[in-house]
């Protein structure tokens, strides 16, 4: 698992990605695509994925849906036009910086 601070700095940048590429979800899904995507290396607490949608929700790049089942209220998250030009701009920024990284670190990909 990596260290929460790594995930800080990355976790707008997750969310993004994540709901850029299935659509519309709700938390417990996205917790889960991630955990999936990353072999259960990455696993987002409700305490940090929680405040990271609301903030990208106040900033006008994930809207949300209600949806009633049954009994239950669920809402789901899902990106706006300046969301989805946003998730493409932070991946190309983190895949730079990864580079970058990877430079200062003087570490050799397979």
């Amino acid at each position: 698992m990596h260290s929460s601070e790594l995930l800080k700095g990355t976790l707008q940048t997750i969310v993004l990605k994540v709901l850029k590429d299935h659509g519309r979800m709700y938390g417990y899904e996205i917790t889960q695509r991630v955990k999936e995507l990353s072999d259960g290396r990455i696993l987002l607490t409700e305490g940090a994925l929680y405040p990271s949608l609301h903030k990208l929700e106040a900033e006008g790049l994930v809207k949300t849906e209600i949806v009633n089942i049954g009994k239950r209220i669920r809402k789901y998250y899902l990106l706006t036009s300046p969301g989805k030009i946003l998730a493409k701009d932070r991946v190309t920024e983190f895949v730079d910086f990864i580079s970058t990284m990877r430079s200062v670190l003087q570490v050799k990909m397979n």
